[in-house]
């Protein structure tokens, strides 16, 4: 895809984020780089696989009732994703600049987590910067791209483990708001305490290696 004209906003290894528009709305397009030590051909598959699994987790993750970015366009082409232009801010800088309002985005952010595993998705990288207080006001969770869907109790447990580790490192001061994501999540999830045993059994394995 022709980047001239868009705005990079992010950088990580698997490519770039940009805002631009598309059908004259604004936009997000996240573009992932060509390998150079990858063949060409292993690496045209690989991303158009890649492309193709983060579109369908992101819609599937939206009918079960999350709020994630809707999908303007897929380029497996090129590998592109273009969509919506959510706006707003991170939940890590906002719960940096307002802890107060803790205890009802963490909440929340337990509601949305357990219906996406209830969905039988996981996410792969839960963090509150991949979490964006939309202009709506409401939690959308974006960048599913280490994400699967079909998913067994031990993914799960990742996501949750995943996600404490980042708030014992970005919010640490949050300890109690964090507690109230785990209880909202054990309010909405089916079966919590397979998944929360899983945590601890993922959190021993870590202990004795």
């Amino acid at each position: 895809m022709d980047t001239d004209g868009m705005t990079e906003i992010a950088k990580g290894a698997e490519g770039s984020v940009y805002r631009t528009t598309f059908l004259g709305r604004s936009a997000i397009a996240k573009v992932r780089s060509p390998k150079g030590y990858r063949i060409p051909e292993l690496d045209r598959k690989i991303r158009n696989q890649r492309i193709r699994s983060e579109a369908r987790l992101v819609r599937e993750a939206r009918r079960a009732g999350i709020r994630t970015p809707v999908i303007y366009y897929a380029d497996t082409e090129t590998g592109t994703l273009v969509m919506e232009d959510v706006g707003g801010e991170t939940v890590k800088h906002h719960l940096d600049e307002h802890p107060e309002d803790a205890s009802r985005i963490c909440r929340e952010i337990g509601r949305n987590i357990a219906m996406m595993h209830n969905a039988g998705i996981a996410h792969g990288d839960l963090t509150t910067s991949n979490m964006i207080i939309a202009g709506d006001g409401r939690i959308c969770i974006i960048d599913f791209s280490m994400g699967a869907s079909l998913v067994e109790t031990e993914d799960m447990g990742v996501d949750i483990r995943l996600l404490e580790r980042a708030f014992s490192s970005a919010h640490p001061k949050l300890g109690e708001a964090y507690k109230e994501l785990i209880g909202s999540y054990c309010e909405t999830k089916t079966c919590p305490d397979q998944v929360m045993d899983k945590v601890q059994e993922i959190k021993d394995r870590g202990r004795y290696t």
